[in-house]
């Protein structure tokens, strides 16, 4: 067996008038990410990881910031379409771990919804998608809370 492991890392600036879409489900908040498409930090962050784990590349890559079919997209079809690119390499997932870091809103109370929509649309069972909330401790641009960040680790493996 072939085993792989990729890192992710994505970040959005917040704004007033966006809605806030993290983990793929809506958060009720004053303000949201701004980015080309829903800007889902937490998703961004996966993909990356399974794309670079699959040596595929990067999120950037496959679904450019300069191309309008993107605009405004539901990163959950991004997430779908990446695990498409590594079911066609042959690789399943073994596990994700990943952390969002904000100051607001809080997430904890979100995250069992968020496996689970995460979970719906890898088609894979959400006990193998762990997320975790923290925050900057008042420092930075999140702790200012101008944006947000969110890291991924991703396992993948293909049987030989």
């Amino acid at each position: 067996m072939q085993i792989r492991v990729g890192f992710g890392y994505d970040m959005h600036r917040l704004q007033k008038g966006r809605e806030l879409r993290i983990g793929g489900i809506k958060l009720d908040y004053e303000k949201g990410l701004l980015g080309h498409s829903d800007a889902d930090v937490l998703i961004h962050a996966i993909c990356d990881a399974l794309l670079g784990a699959a040596n595929l590349r990067d999120i950037g890559y496959h679904f450019p910031d300069t191309s309008p079919e993107y605009h405004n997209v539901d990163s959950k079809l991004l997430l779908g379409d990446t695990m498409k690119l590594l079911r066609e390499k042959g690789y399943s997932l073994g596990n994700i771990d990943a952390t969002v870091c904000a100051e607001q809103p809080k997430l904890n109370p979100h995250i069992p919804a968020m496996q689970q929509v995460l979970a719906e649309v890898m088609a894979v069972d959400s006990s193998l998608i762990s997320i975790k909330a923290t925050t900057s401790e008042k420092m930075g641009f999140v702790g200012r809370e101008e944006g947000i960040t969110a890291y991924a680790v991703a396992l993948i493996q293909k049987s030989e």
